[in-house]
Protein backbone atom coordinates (compact mmCIF):
# COMPACT_ATOMS: atom_id res chain seq x y z
CA UNK A 1 0.00 0.00 0.00
CA UNK A 2 1.25 3.33 -0.99
CA UNK A 3 1.59 6.08 1.83
CA UNK A 4 0.91 9.64 0.60
CA UNK A 5 4.23 11.73 1.29
CA UNK A 6 2.13 14.36 3.01
CA UNK A 7 1.11 11.90 5.54
CA UNK A 8 4.50 11.40 6.49
CA UNK A 9 5.23 14.51 8.15
CA UNK A 10 2.12 14.62 10.26
CA UNK A 11 2.98 11.16 11.51
CA UNK A 12 6.61 11.94 12.97
CA UNK A 13 4.83 14.90 14.56
CA UNK A 14 2.61 12.51 15.88
CA UNK A 15 4.87 10.02 16.84
CA UNK A 16 7.12 12.99 18.58
CA UNK A 17 4.37 14.20 20.94
CA UNK A 18 3.78 10.99 22.13
CA UNK A 19 7.23 10.98 23.08
CA UNK A 20 7.23 14.10 25.10
CA UNK A 21 4.06 13.76 26.41
CA UNK A 22 5.26 10.42 28.40
CA UNK A 23 6.89 11.01 31.08
CA UNK A 24 6.52 10.73 35.46
CA UNK A 25 6.26 14.11 36.66
CA UNK A 26 9.09 15.12 38.60
CA UNK A 27 9.18 14.78 42.29
CA UNK A 28 8.12 16.88 44.57
CA UNK A 29 8.82 15.64 47.84
CA UNK A 30 11.27 12.85 48.87
CA UNK A 31 9.10 10.30 48.08
CA UNK A 32 5.65 9.41 47.23
CA UNK A 33 4.63 5.52 47.71
CA UNK A 34 2.11 4.46 45.68
CA UNK A 35 -1.21 3.28 47.82
CA UNK A 36 -4.90 1.90 47.25
CA UNK A 37 -6.98 3.20 49.82
CA UNK A 38 -8.01 6.36 48.29
CA UNK A 39 -9.05 7.19 51.20
CA UNK A 40 -5.75 8.69 52.67
CA UNK A 41 -4.58 10.76 49.07
CA UNK A 42 -1.09 11.96 49.41
CA UNK A 43 -0.49 14.14 46.17
CA UNK A 44 3.05 15.01 44.69
CA UNK A 45 2.78 18.10 45.35
CA UNK A 46 0.14 20.69 46.62
CA UNK A 47 -4.06 20.05 45.49
CA UNK A 48 -4.69 23.46 43.89
CA UNK A 49 -7.37 26.47 45.50
CA UNK A 50 -10.58 26.86 43.81
CA UNK A 51 -9.61 29.60 41.09
CA UNK A 52 -12.44 31.54 42.19
CA UNK A 53 -11.08 31.88 45.73
CA UNK A 54 -7.72 33.04 44.60
CA UNK A 55 -6.27 36.45 45.80
CA UNK A 56 -3.31 38.76 45.69
CA UNK A 57 -1.73 37.45 48.97
CA UNK A 58 -1.23 34.30 47.63
CA UNK A 59 1.39 35.03 45.62
CA UNK A 60 2.80 37.50 47.83
CA UNK A 61 5.57 37.18 51.03
CA UNK A 62 7.53 39.89 52.82
CA UNK A 63 10.35 39.41 54.85
CA UNK A 64 13.44 38.70 52.91
CA UNK A 65 14.83 42.11 53.78
CA UNK A 66 15.40 40.67 57.30
CA UNK A 67 18.94 39.05 58.05
CA UNK A 68 18.48 35.64 59.60
CA UNK A 69 20.10 34.83 62.74
CA UNK A 70 23.73 33.46 61.57
CA UNK A 71 24.43 32.23 65.92
CA UNK A 72 24.55 28.97 65.42
CA UNK A 73 27.08 26.14 65.08
CA UNK A 74 27.86 26.90 61.04
CA UNK A 75 27.31 30.66 61.20
CA UNK A 76 24.10 30.86 58.78
CA UNK A 77 20.66 30.91 58.02
CA UNK A 78 18.50 29.79 55.34
CA UNK A 79 15.14 31.99 54.51
CA UNK A 80 13.29 29.92 52.71
CA UNK A 81 10.41 30.98 50.37
CA UNK A 82 9.10 28.29 48.59
CA UNK A 83 5.60 26.81 48.10
CA UNK A 84 4.95 26.87 51.50
CA UNK A 85 5.42 30.14 52.07
CA UNK A 86 3.92 31.10 48.51
CA UNK A 87 0.89 28.56 47.58
CA UNK A 88 0.97 30.60 44.50
CA UNK A 89 4.25 28.97 43.33
CA UNK A 90 2.41 24.96 42.91
CA UNK A 91 3.10 23.85 39.64
CA UNK A 92 5.57 26.73 38.66
CA UNK A 93 8.51 24.97 39.57
CA UNK A 94 10.99 27.82 40.76
CA UNK A 95 11.51 29.28 44.47
CA UNK A 96 13.83 31.26 46.19
CA UNK A 97 16.01 31.85 49.43
CA UNK A 98 17.65 34.20 50.94
CA UNK A 99 21.18 32.79 52.67
CA UNK A 100 23.36 35.03 55.50
CA UNK A 101 26.59 34.35 56.78
CA UNK A 102 28.25 35.57 59.84
CA UNK A 103 32.23 35.83 59.44
CA UNK A 104 34.10 32.70 58.60
CA UNK A 105 30.32 31.20 58.41
CA UNK A 106 29.05 28.73 56.01
CA UNK A 107 26.64 26.81 54.40
CA UNK A 108 28.42 23.41 54.73
CA UNK A 109 28.66 21.05 52.10
CA UNK A 110 24.59 19.39 50.83
CA UNK A 111 22.96 18.97 47.68
CA UNK A 112 19.36 20.12 46.35
CA UNK A 113 17.37 16.55 45.13
CA UNK A 114 14.83 18.50 42.98
CA UNK A 115 16.55 21.57 41.49
CA UNK A 116 19.25 23.75 39.93
CA UNK A 117 20.51 26.83 42.10
CA UNK A 118 21.65 29.88 40.64
CA UNK A 119 23.17 32.63 43.50
CA UNK A 120 23.62 36.23 43.54
CA UNK A 121 26.01 37.86 45.91
CA UNK A 122 24.90 41.22 47.37
CA UNK A 123 27.82 41.68 50.05
CA UNK A 124 30.97 40.52 51.70
CA UNK A 125 32.92 37.47 49.61
CA UNK A 126 32.35 34.43 49.12
CA UNK A 127 34.34 31.05 48.30
CA UNK A 128 31.62 28.87 46.67
CA UNK A 129 32.04 25.66 44.86
CA UNK A 130 30.39 22.12 43.60
CA UNK A 131 31.55 18.62 43.19
CA UNK A 132 30.64 16.55 39.45
CA UNK A 133 29.89 13.16 39.80
CA UNK A 134 31.88 10.02 39.84
CA UNK A 135 31.26 9.78 36.48
CA UNK A 136 33.48 12.89 35.68
CA UNK A 137 36.20 12.18 38.30
CA UNK A 138 34.43 14.63 41.29
CA UNK A 139 36.15 17.24 39.84
CA UNK A 140 35.44 20.87 42.39
CA UNK A 141 34.65 23.89 40.48
CA UNK A 142 35.14 26.69 43.08
CA UNK A 143 35.40 30.49 42.94
CA UNK A 144 35.40 33.34 45.10
CA UNK A 145 32.45 35.65 44.65
CA UNK A 146 32.21 39.71 44.96
CA UNK A 147 29.09 41.52 45.51
CA UNK A 148 27.19 41.41 41.72
CA UNK A 149 28.98 37.83 41.21
CA UNK A 150 26.73 35.14 40.02
CA UNK A 151 27.14 30.76 40.60
CA UNK A 152 25.51 28.22 39.51
CA UNK A 153 24.95 24.32 41.37
CA UNK A 154 23.41 21.85 38.97
CA UNK A 155 21.10 19.98 40.45
CA UNK A 156 22.08 16.84 42.73
CA UNK A 157 25.86 18.54 43.24
CA UNK A 158 26.61 18.56 46.36
CA UNK A 159 28.24 22.58 47.01
CA UNK A 160 28.85 24.98 49.44
CA UNK A 161 29.53 28.36 50.11
CA UNK A 162 31.80 30.12 53.28
CA UNK A 163 32.12 33.72 53.93
CA UNK A 164 36.02 34.49 53.65
CA UNK A 165 35.35 37.94 54.41
CA UNK A 166 35.73 39.68 58.06
CA UNK A 167 32.00 41.05 57.60
CA UNK A 168 28.42 39.04 57.51
CA UNK A 169 27.61 38.41 53.94
CA UNK A 170 24.28 38.02 52.24
CA UNK A 171 22.95 36.12 49.05
CA UNK A 172 19.68 35.82 47.50
CA UNK A 173 19.14 32.02 44.88
CA UNK A 174 16.96 30.92 42.89
CA UNK A 175 16.15 27.16 42.65
CA UNK A 176 14.11 25.47 39.92
CA UNK A 177 11.61 23.85 41.83
CA UNK A 178 8.59 24.87 44.03
CA UNK A 179 10.23 22.11 46.82
CA UNK A 180 14.08 21.76 45.91
CA UNK A 181 14.28 19.86 49.08
CA UNK A 182 17.68 19.99 50.74
CA UNK A 183 20.23 16.91 52.28
CA UNK A 184 23.26 18.28 54.55
CA UNK A 185 25.65 15.61 54.10
CA UNK A 186 27.23 15.52 57.39
CA UNK A 187 23.78 15.73 59.12
CA UNK A 188 22.46 13.06 56.33
CA UNK A 189 25.57 10.54 57.11
CA UNK A 190 26.39 11.20 60.91
CA UNK A 191 23.07 11.90 62.12
CA UNK A 192 20.38 9.30 60.74
CA UNK A 193 17.93 8.01 62.46
CA UNK A 194 18.56 5.33 62.84
CA UNK A 195 21.88 5.55 62.58
CA UNK A 196 23.87 3.89 60.01
CA UNK A 197 25.94 0.94 61.06
CA UNK A 198 29.39 2.71 62.50
CA UNK A 199 31.69 -0.06 61.41
CA UNK A 200 30.26 0.79 57.64
CA UNK A 201 30.82 4.22 58.01
CA UNK A 202 34.42 3.61 59.43
CA UNK A 203 35.05 1.53 56.13
CA UNK A 204 33.60 3.81 53.55
CA UNK A 205 35.65 6.98 55.39
CA UNK A 206 38.78 5.10 55.96
CA UNK A 207 37.82 6.11 59.75
CA UNK A 208 38.52 4.58 63.55
CA UNK A 209 35.11 3.22 64.66
CA UNK A 210 35.34 5.60 67.94
CA UNK A 211 35.39 8.20 65.15
CA UNK A 212 32.18 7.95 63.68
CA UNK A 213 30.56 7.39 67.05
CA UNK A 214 32.02 10.51 68.03
CA UNK A 215 30.70 12.03 65.10
CA UNK A 216 26.91 10.61 65.44
CA UNK A 217 26.77 11.43 68.76
CA UNK A 218 27.52 15.25 67.61
CA UNK A 219 25.35 15.21 64.35
CA UNK A 220 22.94 13.15 65.83
CA UNK A 221 22.26 15.54 68.86
CA UNK A 222 21.44 18.39 66.19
Amino acid sequence: MMVSQSLIPIAIISLVISFANAYDPSPLQDFCVAIDDLKAVFVNGKFCKDPKRVDAKDFFFSGLNVPGNTDNQVGSNVTTVNVDQIPGLNTMGISLVRIDYAPHGQNPPHTHPRGSEILVLVKGTLYVGFVSSNQDNNRLFAKVLHPGDVFVFPIGMIHFQINIGKIPAVAFAGLSSQNAGVITIANAVFGSNPPIYPELLARAFQLDVSVVKELQAKFGSI
